[in-house]
């Protein structure tokens, strides 16, 4: 039972990650630059509209609870 070992599948999935890999289509540099600052402009944004509502939030629950 636990003794049994299956050292065949591991060459070949090995092999099958290699020939997925040459598949992949990389973004060109530029192409990799402007998405990332596009995906960290969206970051700052996102997070300071969630900012600015949380504080309006906590402000009228402490203006209820007076």
């Amino acid at each position: 039972m636990g003794n049994s070992t299956n050292n065949e599948n591991k060459p070949s999935f090995f092999d099958g990650v290699k020939a997925e890999f040459g598949k992949i289509s990389w973004p060109a540099k530029d192409q990799l630059t402007k998405q990332s600052i596009a995906v960290v402009i969206i970051t700052v944004i996102v997070g300071l509209i969630i900012t600015l509502l949380d504080t309006g939030l906590q402000y009228g629950v402490n203006l209820l609870s007076m």
